[in-house]
């Protein structure tokens, strides 16, 4: 990895998501456009670039449990057990989000976080010192890019900033496992 590039990756997009703007990054799984989770503005952009439906909630990417006990109201701790005996990344839909835009979460007021593992999501989302939207990089309807390469070029240059990190990364990504935890266990949305 060239260190340079990466902390130049990571301050560019840093500057982005602090102005309201939406950045294309590489994820724990696949490829996402992001923006601050706390801006509905922000989520805004991202809607109307992917051109899907305004009810639809987003997931939002954390870089620890610390983050989802501050952006969830009385999460089941038991459910970061059950996470660390997962193999796939798993985005969790969590009862009761707290503090984020209100369209980037579900019309019921749960919101689905992930805790991500990958190294330049974490840097960045410690850096930033708040949770940052990670929807997939295609135009809603259409299939979700496997790598940087199978990206639209509409999505490429309607965002604020491409990183430039993991571009060359030719390894087929897959979405995250998707559960809902209810009365102390994990109800299986997406495996």
């Amino acid at each position: 990895m060239n260190e340079t590039l990466f902390e130049q990756d990571i301050t560019r997009a840093l500057e982005v998501l602090k102005q309201g703007g939406t950045i294309l990054y590489p994820t724990d799984t696949i490829w996402g456009i992001g923006c601050d989770a706390t801006n509905a503005g922000a989520a805004e952009k991202i809607i109307q670039l992917k051109q899907r439906p305004q009810q639809k909630s987003f997931v939002v990417l954390a870089a620890s449990e610390k983050d989802v006990l501050q952006y969830t109201a009385s999460p089941d701790l038991a459910v970061f057990d059950y996470l660390q005996t997962v193999q796939k990344p798993t985005t969790v839909i969590y009862e009761h989000a707290l503090g984020l835009a209100e369209n980037v979460c579900n019309a019921d007021g749960s919101v689905a976080i992930r805790i991500c593992s990958d190294e330049f999501c974490r840097h960045l989302i410690k850096r930033f010192r708040k949770p940052v939207v990670s929807t997939s990089a295609n135009l809603s309807g259409e299939p979700s890019p496997a790598s940087f390469a199978q990206v639209s070029p509409a999505i490429k240059n309607g965002v604020d900033y491409v990183v430039q990190y993991r571009q060359d990364d030719a390894r087929e990504h897959t979405a995250s496992s998707l559960i809902r935890w209810k009365n102390g266990k994990a109800e299986i949305l997406r495996p």
